[in-house]
């Protein structure tokens, strides 16, 4: 039997061992067969910070054509989100701040100044035939509104024009009946209706949606290539890929040192308690950076910062239940009997540790600018993640270590 339980021991050491390879391996090795092999590090992104990239604040300002407004907004948020797919960037972030302003951050941007010129250049709007002439623009369309059909419930997006579009569109359909009128965005082709009769009356249907959705999407993006809403860069700051780089490996470098720093304490003043919480870290590290990864969570250095605070938390959960566990071996009681007692007494200063920082972490994720939310969510994951190492995970290692009956003198416990 005891000489079962260290079996047990040994295959835990070996997989969280094979674990740390697999899942660290990724994280310091960015090459094709990291990627191929080891996909975890596809699931965690970079930040701007951390790869370089530009972090751009727009603000919208009224003119006297239109007046900023909360539709404008949306339309606004539109435009630039379709702008910036067209970078290719991976998960860019695009918020709105106020009532008058966006964020946005493109991480391994290539080229930053020609990213925000692309931005914030007029959307122009344009309906085209297939001899390639423009027949109306944005500044002819009043409206485009996605709606369903009332006898078929087919949807749909409809197009009112002004007096002025209504002549030009008219004309053209009378010439194109049975062709195609392509409509662009910033010279991008959204839809080729083709026409089936000729509009006279101003008012137009596109159909051929396979959602209302979808339409939603088309309508907001031909609203937005009509409103002449005027755009000012008031912030606007770039970060090199070689600053990025360069701070990634110094936060890997000061993350390998402070585990280390820790894995190293722990086992000289706690001795095998201690080795069983450096496994117990080793899963919580373990669990984390997968939880990153099935998240997809965008790192930067508040958000790396965030992490190891949350492993220094991990570590105070450790010292607190150790230290009660020591008591109560002091006070003459049995290994398994401490170890009960010591998970006990401390799991009520544990738990409210914890409660309290998790409560900041969330005032932070829903209250702080941007670039603090990196902090917030992995610091609120890596807290989940050593409530359940640190009571759950170490208390079955130590009560395993206890069942073999190999180390009975407390003072390899610590005390």
């Amino acid at each position: 039997m005891r000489w079962s339980k260290v079996a047990v021991l040994a295959l835990i050491a070996a997989a969280v061992a094979l674990a740390a390879v697999l899942t660290v391996a990724p994280v310091f090795r960015n090459n094709q067969y990291t990627q191929k092999y080891l996909p975890l590090i596809k699931g965690i992104s970079l930040g701007l910070d951390l790869q370089g990239g530009v972090h751009v604040v727009l603000e919208a300002k009224d003119t006297p054509e239109a007046k900023v407004t909360a539709e404008a907004m949306r339309q606004l948020r539109a435009v630039i989100q379709n702008r910036v797919d067209e970078f290719n960037v991976r998960e860019p972030v695009i918020q709105q701040q106020g009532e008058r302003r966006l964020i946005v951050e493109l991480a391994g941007i290539g080229d930053p100044e020609e990213a925000v010129n692309s931005m914030v250049k007029t959307a122009f709007l344009e309906f085209k035939t297939p001899d390639g002439k423009t027949v109306v623009t944005g500044k002819d369309l009043k409206d485009a509104q996605e709606a369903r059909d009332p006898a078929s419930g087919a949807v749909e997006v409809n197009l009112t024009f002004n007096d002025e579009g209504a002549k030009k569109f008219a004309q053209a359909t009378k010439e194109n009946v049975g062709r195609q009128i392509a409509i662009l965005l910033d010279g991008k082709v959204l839809q080729s209706p083709t026409v089936q009769e000729p509009i006279t009356n101003g008012k137009a249907r596109i159909t051929g949606y396979q959602s209302l959705e979808e339409a939603h999407r088309i309508a907001i993006l031909l609203r937005s290539g009509a409103l002449p809403l005027k755009v000012e860069v008031v912030e606007k700051r770039s970060v090199g890929p070689s600053l990025g780089a360069d701070s990634l490996a110094r936060s890997k470098h000061a993350g390998v040192v402070g585990i280390t720093a820790i894995l190293v304490f722990m086992l000289i003043y706690y001795r095998l308690p201690g080795l069983v919480a450096n496994f117990a870290l080793a899963i919580y590290t373990i669990i984390v950076l997968w939880a990153f990864s099935g998240f997809h969570v965008t790192m930067t250095l508040p958000g790396i910062a965030g992490f190891l605070l949350s492993l220094g938390i991990a570590v105070d959960a450790n010292v607190i239940i150790f230290e009660r566990i020591k008591e109560e071996l002091r006070g003459g009681k049995s290994l398994r009997a401490a170890i009960d007692a010591g998970f006990k007494r401390g799991f009520v200063a544990v738990f409210d540790a914890n409660a309290t920082t998790v409560l900041a972490a969330l005032v932070l994720l829903f209250l702080a600018p941007s670039n603090i939310k990196g902090f917030a969510v992995t610091l609120i994951i890596g807290i989940a993640a050593s409530m359940f190492t640190a009571i759950s995970m170490t208390r079955w290692l130590l009560h395993l270590v206890a069942a073999t009956n190999l180390v009975k003198n407390p003072k390899y416990f610590g005390a």
